[in-house]
């Protein structure tokens, strides 16, 4: 496994969970300078995720969905959402088809009808492959350590050799045929809250009407941009459909570490659906000002004892201050 395989997925794992030592404190401003150094500052653009497209349209919560929370956005009605989809990495001229452009990503905001808005942060890794944010902060860091010609061990195989879950993780990214045809994983535990202070933990899962991955070869074959392309042309002939689900954890299920998965045995609840029907057509624009956040939460879901949450919304609102300014 290379340094430039291993740039797969690096985007995402912002999301790794930290322990709250005395040493992990301004980790957030720590993974962004290292993901800098790894992929160079593009001012005006994410540190992560760089290179998107957004879209519009609605979501509908189902019933099964309202019993497993009494948040508004699953009271079955009809919630416009914003979404935006992007490429891994920090890099806003990555061929959609590189392995470097996996795993992709998908955000959705919520706009509730009291103005208030909810946030959902998946891509489309199955589980993460280290367990601390100061370990992706070190990978980061031994990935730009590696150049092309470094003597061996490289520092990033030594990291590698010292972490065996990083190869696994990122062998589950796949180039997908259009953003419409990938499934995406929301891998840090949530708590859903309904009606009669029942508590469930789950993890969110995004599955389209149809997965759809390619070959390297045939991705290049359609060009640096076809996702961004594909997906505004495919739009103006009629809407794309997600279905959000929950993978319902068991008492044995670890809830604080998205890199250890829940099996895929465990039950999966259907929440809702999206209906996505527009492209926006000044996206370039419109993506600067978005940030999303997954700790934006709403009375009917609560966070769960996985502490990456806080540590996203730290790191998000870092590219977020520094692409602003």
């Amino acid at each position: 496994m290379t340094a430039s395989r291993l740039l797969i997925g690096l985007t995402a794992l912002i999301l790794i969970p930290m322990s709250a030592r005395a040493e992990d404190q301004n980790v957030e401003v720590q993974v962004v300078d290292a993901m800098d150094k790894v992929f160079g500052a593009h001012p005006g653009f994410r540190a992560f995720h760089a290179k998107g497209i957004v879209v519009e349209g609605t979501f509908v919560g189902s019933p099964q969905g309202a019993a497993l929370s009494q948040a508004k956005v699953f009271d079955g009605t009809s919630i416009p959402v914003t979404i935006r989809f992007s490429n891994n990495g920090g890099l806003p001229t990555v061929p959609d088809g590189s392995a470097d452009a996996n795993p992709h990503g998908m955000a959705i905001k919520f706009h509730l009808p009291d103005g208030s808005e909810t946030d959902m942060v998946t891509n489309s890794l199955k589980f993460f492959p280290v367990s601390t944010a100061s370990d992706l902060r070190d990978l980061f860091e031994a990935i730009a350590a590696s150049p092309e010609g470094a003597p061996k061990p490289t520092k990033f195989e030594q990291f590698v050799a010292a972490h065996p879950k990083v190869g696994p993780a990122f062998a589950t990214a796949a180039t997908p045929s259009s953003f419409a045809a990938e499934e995406y994983h929301g891998l840090n535990a949530f708590v859903l809250v309904n009606s009669r202070g029942e508590r469930q933990a789950v993890r969110y899962l995004i599955v389209p009407e149809r997965v759809a991955h390619i070959e390297a070869s045939a991705a290049a074959a359609r060009g640096p941009n076809y996702l961004m392309d594909e997906i505004p042309d495919r739009l103006a002939r009629g809407p794309v459909i997600f279905h959000l689900k929950a993978q319902i954890s068991e008492p044995s299920d670890i809830t604080n570490d998205p890199s250890q998965p829940w099996p895929e045995t465990r039950k999966v609840e259907e929440l809702g659906v999206i209906t996505i029907t527009n492209s926006v057509s000044n996206s370039a624009e419109a993506q600067k000002e978005l940030l999303y956040l997954p700790g934006r939460i709403i009375e009917g879901i609560e966070l769960s004892d996985d502490p990456m949450v806080s540590i996203r919304d730290g790191a998000y609102a870092v590219s977020f201050s520094r692409r602003s300014q």
